[in-house]
Order: structure tokens, then C-alpha cells, then sequence
């Protein structure tokens, strides 16, 4: 059954066009999530003595703001695409298409799109905040929670790079290393800022 569901998703993800889309959205909105929770998590590593749980609720709450941005924003723009793509379709066809493949692909990607790119920074925020939540829970990480932290989330951007050397075909260390090296000015700059 689950199977089958998802046979089908991925048909009407490749008849609407969508199937590229679902994947470079998750994986720009994740980039963008696992950049965001490492400038907020610097943010707070050179402000000194924060409170645990002050970090944490900070960090999911710009989470939870991305996903939802995410949702709402992906889903707006790809339902007007979709629905300017149909249009043209039944012009084209000059049929009603409203039992058509083609009229639930317009109606579904826009909802897979818009989630894949919302819960894509939701879920990098979570696997970051991780460590911050097994310190705040009394696990000792044999590190700052903040630290460890920190290193999560240049491991993420590290592996998203991977992928997206694997999805263009170029060389995976490479590609990691370039997302790693933005993450590096990024954190380069976040100092210079902090120490001014």
C-alpha cells in the first residue's frame, strides 16, 4: 500500500514538472536552515554564559518560523505555477481536464513541494539542536552542548554538499568542501561582528 502511494506521488511529481523541484527545494531551505541555526548558535557561543534553554527555545523557534515559511511561501508560488501550467494545458487540449492526471498533479505537488521545503529546515534545526537537548537533559556529551552543537551542524552542510555533488556528478569531497568553505566565511563574519 505504501508502495503503491508512493508510485503515484512520484508520477504526479513527474507530470507536473515538480519531481527536480521537490529535491533542489529540500535541499536549499535545509542548506538554508543548517546556515541559519549555525549563525544563531555562534550568535550565542560568543555571547558568553547563555542559559541552555534560552539557546534551545531561540533555536526552535527560528526553526519552527522556517518551516512554516517555508510551507507557506512554496505552496503559494507553486500552486499559481501550477495552475498557469493547467490553464495552458486546456487551452491547448481545449478540454475541462477536471478528472485528468494532470488536474490531481496541479493539485498535489503544490502540497509536496511546500512541504519538503518547510520540513527540510525544520528538521536540520532538530537534528542541531540534538546535543542541546541531551545536555539539557542531564547526558554528558564530553563536550560544551554549544560546541557539539556547532559541529553538527557543519557536518549537516558538509553531507548537503555531498548530495549536491552527487546530484550534479561532480566530486562529493569537493562539493562538501565548498559548502563547508561558506560555511567558514559565514562563521568568519559572525566574529568580526560580534568582536566590533
Amino acid at each position: 500500500m505504501r508502495r503503491k502511494l508512493g508510485k503515484r506521488l512520484h508520477s504526479l511529481l513527474r507530470l507536473s514538472g515538480t519531481h527536480g523541484i521537490v529535491r533542489r527545494y529540500a535541499v536549499v531551505n535545509g542548506f538554508d536552515g543548517a546556515l541559519t541555526m549555525l549563525g544563531m548558535l555562534l550568535g550565542f557561543y560568543i555571547s558568553g554564559d547563555i542559559q541552555l534553554p534560552t539557546v534551545i527555545n531561540a533555536c526552535l523557534g527560528v526553526s519552527v518560523a522556517l518551516a512554516v515559511s517555508g510551507v507557506s511561501s512554496a505552496y503559494i508560488s507553486e500552486a499559481a505555477e501550477q495552475q498557469q501550467a493547467l490553464e495552458s494545458l486546456r487551452g491547448a487540449m481545449v478540454s475541462d481536464m477536471a478528472d485528468s492526471a494532470h488536474h490531481r498533479a496541479a493539485r498535489v505537488a503544490p502540497v509536496l513541494v511546500a512541504l519538503a521545503n518547510g520540513a527540510s529546515p525544520l528538521l536540520m534545526g532538530v537534528l542541531i539542536m540534538l546535543p542541546l537537548w541531551l545536555a539539557h537533559f542531564g547526558l554528558d556529551l564530553g563536550f560544551a552542548p554549544l560546541e557539539v552543537a556547532l559541529g553538527t551542524a557543519l557536518l549537516l552542510i558538509f553531507l548537503l554538499g555531498m548530495f549536491l555533488g552527487r546530484v550534479r556528478g561532480s566530486s562529493l569531497l569537493l562539493s562538501g568542501l565548498l559548502t563547508l568553505l561558506i560555511a567558514g566565511i559565514t562563521s568568519l563574519v559572525i566574529f568580526l561582528l560580534g568582536g566590533a
